[in-house]
């Protein structure tokens, strides 16, 4: 089995969105390995003396205990375009290291910048990210289909910032933007898509 993984944001040398990291961590140690006893990232997580007040990806590698911490600074990737990739078959309920079928998944983006995934007939999430949709009321949703529940539309939907809903891909015409979130991404600071931009 391939490692887990945790993706945290780190912004002027704080944790960011550490209970919901918590509790996927939490989660996915109970589920895969019977693990009852509950781990706080706070306690493993020692934030090196040399890093700014900067945004930085902390990875947390792990099974039944933690095999590796390590800090890498953010560089965001521009997305302005999105590409409709089916894919029956995929499944990544759990945050494996190993992500080689998302990035097989990305490859086939063509000229687009990432691909949106559907599968058998609902929308997921991007390769790399969770995806919400904006109503014409201006409402946020986000599917209720995604590949991974992540940290950050876990957070957006527990604030009742956004909610979830069933979106198929004929529903696409009904909606008036898209954006990407994940732990490095919130509603406001994730790559706005324009409809006209996800291709068929």
């Amino acid at each position: 089995m391939s490692l887990l993984l945790e993706t945290i944001k780190i912004e002027n040398r704080q944790i960011c969105n550490l209970d919901w990291h918590n509790s996927r961590l939490n989660t996915s140690r109970n589920d895969l390995f019977g693990i009852n006893e509950p781990l706080d990232l706070a306690t493993v997580i020692k934030v090196p003396a040399d890093l700014d007040d900067g945004a930085y990806r902390c990875r947390v590698l792990y099974g039944r205990k933690i095999e590796e911490i390590q800090f890498h600074p953010h560089q965001s990737r521009p997305v302005n375009s999105l590409k409709i990739i089916h894919c029956n078959d995929i499944e990544y309920e759990y945050k494996f290291a190993d992500r080689r079928k998302l990035e097989d998944l990305y490859e086939m983006r063509g000229i687009c910048d990432e691909v949106l995934i559907i599968k058998n007939g609902f929308i997921t999430d991007t390769s790399i990210s969770n995806v919400v949709f904006s109503l014409p009321d201006g409402w946020w949703v986000t599917p209720d289909t995604p590949l991974l529940k992540g940290t950050m539309r876990m957070y957006l939907l527990d604030t009742g910032q956004i909610a979830e809903a069933v979106l198929r891909l004929d529903d696409l015409p009904l909606l008036t933007g898209a954006r990407m979130i994940n732990c490095m991404m919130d509603l406001e600071s994730g790559p706005v898509i324009e409809m006209d931009q996800i291709i068929f």
